[in-house]
Order: C-alpha cells, then structure tokens, then sequence
C-alpha cells in the first residue's frame, strides 16, 4: 500500500534509522515523530516533517502505521493509544520490558484485533534465513547441542555517546543484556521450538559501571532434547555473533556478522553460505516491507505479539531464577 503518512516514536538511533529508510522507500512519505520523552528536540531532525510532543498529537495526524522505537519500559502505553485508534504498530524490539506488560498489551491487541507485530530485524539476515530452511529439513538430522555467543563492548556500540547514559545501561529503560540481545532468544525459539530454562547465571564486569546484567550464561532444553547453551555480554572487545549447532551429521557454524554457514563433517568442511559485505540496513529495509505486506493482506514472516510475547517471559523467568555471579 501507498505510505501517506507514518509516524516514528523516539529520536534515538534506531529511530532515525528506520526514519531515513521510510524516506527511502516511500519518497514523498510525511513522517512525523515523537519524542518518547517528551523533551522538545534541540538537534535538527532532518528525517522527521512534524515532531509532536504526546502521543494523542500524533494520533490527530492519521498515519498509516506507527513505528514505536521509545525505550522497552513505554512501549505499552504508546501501543496501547494507538491500537485503541485502530492504527496498525511495529514494535522495535522486545516487544516490552516486562512479561506482565507484554500479557497486557497481547490482551489489547486481540481484544481491538489489532495489527501488531514486532521488530526482530535478525529475521531478515540472509543466513537466518538460510538457517531456518536447513533446520527445517532436519540437515543434520537429530541436533544434540546449541551455542550461541554474542558479545560486544558497550562503551563502542555508539560513538557519539556515553554508553552510561544510553538505554542499554540502565536499568529503569530496560537495558541489561538480556532485553538488548533478546535477538538471539527469538531465533533460538524460532529455529528450535519453545524452550524450557535449565539454568542461569547473570554477572556484572568491574568494568562498567552500570544498574543492569553485562554478562548472562544460559542453558535451555527443548522437547527433543537439545541442551542450548546462551552467551550475551556487554564486554568482549572484538564483536561477535556465532551460533553452532552440533547434530548426527556434523556441525553447523553461522557467524552473523560476517553472514556466512558452515558445514562441517566427517569429509570435511563444505560453506553452504556466504554473503560477505551485505549491507545489514537492508534487514531493516526487508522487516519494512514484510510489514507492507502484511498491511496489504499478502503473504509474510511479521514476528506476531504471541511470539515476542516468549521471549519476554524466558527473560522474566531468567531474572527471577538466575544465580547472581561474582567477577573477581
């Protein structure tokens, strides 16, 4: 469908972001944005035609849908506003900050059939989606073990600014590991079935200074009996984000930062994918029009409220059981 008008909620990053893609791929598109906060913007927002400071201001302006990119802990109350209008929402993700809002805000959505999905952009990388087709075939056969290890250091993520004041560290916006990395809790779910919680442990660095989790080691089952082991931190220097799975056949290695898969077995190893040097915005670019397309009534892959709505409640459920580790 044609984009007339869309509005965008927050001004961080990732809101500008998907701002300047709006721009790109529905030229003419009137974008109005809203600060999550409510402060009145001092920088030029260049991406955005109309900033509106409160939620019911940008309701009045009728747009086609609404991206919500406000920290995890308001994505309720603005979804909420918008689904009572009848207005369709994308989600960035986690789809909240907590499972008690998360049950909420599904009960809203089916109660007002809204259209809501979430934004698990990892989704849309060639190789997930590579992935997703060879363990559907069952290519290794039975999968006995999954490791998965993302780690990257906070102060790095943004150069323009303090890590001490971004999202990811605090505590009151819903930072911490476990909700910024939740990506790798959707795929899991996603790739292997609903997981049960083993085991956890969550630790703070010495280095870091801040409110939330900066290192979570996992372990989950699934219904077949695959033990996965998750690693997410905030302190390794060098990014990296691998997942390997370990099956009757071989192993599978996906690095998803480098976009490539692995096969390696007892004749060797064999790549079964590689995409070196795509350019990452265009999972963002993809997510957008899946999620036209499911405006449009076609087809799609949109991560529905009921699937976002998992992993919130494994990140509650780890948070409750977790042993509290020490770095020495």
């Amino acid at each position: 469908m044609d984009m007339h008008v869309v509005g965008v909620v927050g001004l961080g990053n990732i809101s500008k972001r998907h701002r300047s893609n709006l721009k790109l791929l529905y030229p003419g598109v009137f974008i109005v944005a809203l600060s999550a906060s409510g402060r009145i913007p001092t920088e030029n927002i260049n991406d955005a035609d109309k900033i509106v400071l409160n939620i019911n201001e940008l309701i009045e302006c009728n747009p086609d849908f609404v991206l919500i990119a406000s920290p995890a802990p308001l994505h309720f109350v603005h979804a909420e506003s918008l689904i009572k209008s009848n207005i369709p929402v994308l989600i960035e993700k986690p789809v909240t900050a907590n499972y008690a809002d998360a049950i909420q805000l599904q009960r809203v959505a089916g109660e007002y059939d809204a259209t809501l999905t979430v934004g698990y952009c990892l989704r849309y990388l060639p190789s997930t989606l590579k992935m997703k087709e060879l363990i559907d075939s069952n290519f290794l056969g039975p999968i006995y073990n999954c490791f998965i290890n993302i780690g990257q250091y906070l102060p790095d993520w943004r150069e323009s600014k303090d890590y001490k004041t971004s999202v990811s560290a605090s505590k009151n916006l819903g930072g911490g590991v476990l909700l910024e990395l939740s990506h790798e809790l959707d795929y899991a779910q996603w790739l292997l079935g609903s997981l049960k919680l083993e085991s956890a442990i969550l630790r703070n660095s010495n280095e870091l200074d801040v409110d939330v989790e900066e290192l979570a080691d996992i372990v989950f089952t699934n219904a077949k009996g695959t033990i996965c082991n998750v690693h997410l931190d905030f302190i390794q220097k060098a990014p990296q984000r691998m997942c390997s799975f370990i099956g009757l056949k071989g192993r599978l290695d996906w690095d998803l930062l480098l976009n490539t898969i692995n096969y390696v077995s007892p004749a060797g190893e064999e790549i079964l994918y590689s995409a070196l040097g795509w350019d990452k915005n265009n999972m963002y670019l993809n997510m957008l029009h899946d999620f036209n397309d499911l405006l449009d009534g076609k087809p799609n892959k949109c991560v529905g409220v009921v699937q976002a709505v998992e992993s919130i409640k494994l990140i509650d459920e780890i948070k409750e059981k977790a042993v509290w580790g020490k770095v020495q």
